[in-house]
């Protein structure tokens, strides 16, 4: 995940609408299901999707009440805490 990506797309949900990333997530999600994609392709959108519901993560807790950076580096602190625990 990266936090630029995520903090680009926590913007565009502010100026536009959650629903637009579901259903982004929803036709990436799709797309994997083509056999002839190669892994690369798939690690590619693998990483779009895992940015896009970090994005709805970070969404959730600014609606919530927590400040956008903080949210931003709560999420982060999050996702590198899960990545050492591997």
């Amino acid at each position: 995940m990266k936090l630029p990506v995520i903090k680009h797309l926590t913007n565009f949900i502010e100026e536009n609408d959650e629903d637009f990333i579901n259903e982004t997530i929803e036709t990436l999600e799709s797309i994997t299901e083509v056999s002839s994609l190669k892994d690369e392709e798939l690690d590619v959108i693998g990483e779009l999707i895992s940015n896009l519901y970090g994005a709805l993560e970070v969404d959730k807790m600014i609606k919530d009440g927590v400040p956008k950076k903080e949210a931003l580096n709560t999420f982060m602190q999050r996702v590198m805490g899960a990545i050492d625990k591997s």
